[in-house]
């Protein structure tokens, strides 16, 4: 049977899972914009503001965000699983955790952005500083996790065909890097309207805040009907007894397109992660730019990424899923280098690489988050169980695993390579020529790595749009039997 031959064949015994309309596909998409203007304002500037603003060595501003990194990995799978289990007739499994961890989630983020002054004494205002930073950061990914896990954990709820989660992932990403560059045009007003560094960052995180609840909540209220049925329909199909924690653990970790999942995911977003947290010191420190065009320089990158979107999307359902990443790893991969080699005033050439880093980021975002859904499928077809909320939970678990690992390389090689905190109130200290190269090299080569990696695992992902249709026929079938 051909590729097309069973996709028509698992259409035809489907009928009743109808394709999404646009106002579903916008309201999921909503659901990511408020989480993505809040993190991509803390992957961008958090570390540049630990250290430029708070006036935390860069060392312990690393240290910092990987603590916070780490327990957001730990409370993933916990909440995942949680999640799993609630019942509501109300809201189902995932939109409680999110109708009331919206409000608590924006009042934590607008904290972190706060510099209390514990005394007068910089030197002895530091450590407190610290710790304040790592409980706020502790919570702050608490309700991160609990907005944001089980809405991603809403996809194959909201529809079961392979190429149309593409599509909805499409939206979903749309909205994402939207509200990526909303944050960053947000951050060029304030900065250039506001001169107090510290009222630039409060100001801009109050913002931010309020828009990301509001979005929210439309996405609650626009997929409720959507998320409902699926309920409906899947409580009434008779369900396995349930399979105890360690036990599916172990099942998680034997489904072997789910590791590849993973690792295509990390390496990803490991290339992300350094990439955004080290552009701000490379644009201001190396190119010597003022602070107010670093967000330009990063609206470049999402820009591009935003238009991308749609086109690899459409590609997707034409040359698959594996040539897209292939394609948009390859340019981000040559962004990286040129990178490496720029000089200070070459600023034509460095947002012509900050375009075919986008072109690859596009990618980053939507391939990875289109694989998954389809090995919850297989998983599904093997154990009898829905269970989206550890498959995502652990996914995200190791992803932030591996880059709280990077973040505290990155800041505690800035500090071994000499990098100065700046004192507050103080100008920008001129950094050293070993902190410099740092910087180059947290650019350019460290990202290269680990795309070549992703590009690796994604070579030898398993599951084709074939094997996805004959799954999903399967799953019809045994449900028709019941």
């Amino acid at each position: 049977m051909s590729i097309n031959d069973s996709v028509d064949e698992f259409a035809r015994m489907n009928p009743e899972n109808p394709k999404l309309d646009l106002k579903t596909k916008l309201a999921y998409g909503a659901g990511d914009f408020g989480p993505a203007i809040t993190g991509n304002i803390s992957i961008f500037f958090l570390l540049i503001f630990f250290t430029n603003v708070a006036g935390i060595p860069a060392g312990l501003a690393g240290s910092v965000l990987m603590i916070g990194k780490i327990w957001d990995a730990i409370n993933d799978p916990i909440i995942g699983v949680l999640s799993d289990r609630t019942k509501s007739r109300r809201w189902g499994r995932r939109l409680p955790w999110m109708f009331y961890g919206a409000i608590p989630f924006g009042i934590i983020f607008f904290l972190q952005w706060t510099v209390p002054r514990f005394s007068a004494d910089q030197s002895s205002n530091m450590w407190p500083l610290f710790w304040y930073y790592v409980a706020i950061g502790l919570l702050s990914q608490v309700f991160y996790t609990v907005v944001s896990l089980p809405y991603t954990a809403l996809t194959p709820e909201l529809t079961q065909n392979y190429d149309e989660r593409t599509s909805l992932n499409s939206f979903r990403f749309a909205f994402s890097i939207s509200g990526s560059i909303l944050s960053l045009i947000l951050a060029q007003i304030i900065f250039s309207t506001i001169s107090d560094r510290e009222e630039q960052y409060l100001v801009l995180a109050a913002v931010c805040a309020v828009i990301s609840v509001l979005a929210l909540y439309v996405c609650i209220f626009g997929v409720r009907d959507r998320v409902l049925a699926f309920e409906a329909k899947r409580t009434q199909t008779e369900q396995p007894a349930s399979i105890p924690f360690f036990e599916q653990l172990k099942i998680v970790f034997s489904n072997r397109p789910f590791l590849f999942v993973i690792g295509i995911y990390l390496f990803s977003w490991l290339g992300v992660q350094v990439t955004a947290t080290t552009i701000p010191y490379f644009v201001v420190n190396y190119m010597r730019l003022n602070d107010s065009d670093v967000p330009t320089v990063m609206i470049a990158v999402q820009g591009t990424a935003l238009l991308m979107l749609f086109v690899w999307s459409a590609l997707s359902q034409k040359i698959g899923k594996k040539v897209v990443y292939f394609l948009g790893m390859s340019s981000w991969i040559i962004a990286a280098g040129g990178l490496f080699f720029l000089r200070p005033g070459q600023i034509g050439l460095m947002y012509l690489l900050a375009f075919m880093a986008g072109v690859g980021v596009s990618t980053a975002y939507l391939v990875p988050w289109s694989l998954i859904p389809d090995v919850i499928d297989l998983d599904e077809l093997q154990t009898g169980q829905r269970r989206e909320g550890i498959f995502y939970g652990f996914m995200v678990l190791l992803q932030k695993l591996g880059l709280a690992l990077g973040i505290f390389l990155v800041g505690n090689a800035l500090q071994a390579a000499g990098f100065q905190a700046t004192i507050p109130g103080q100008t920008t200290p001129i950094q050293p020529e070993s902190a410099l190269v740092a910087i180059r090299i947290a650019v350019g080569p460290l990202p290269t790595i680990f795309l070549i990696c992703g590009l690796f695992l994604t070579y030898f992902y398993p599951i084709t749009r074939e094997m996805h249709a004959e799954i999903m026929m399967k799953l019809k079938a045994r449900q028709s039997e019941i």
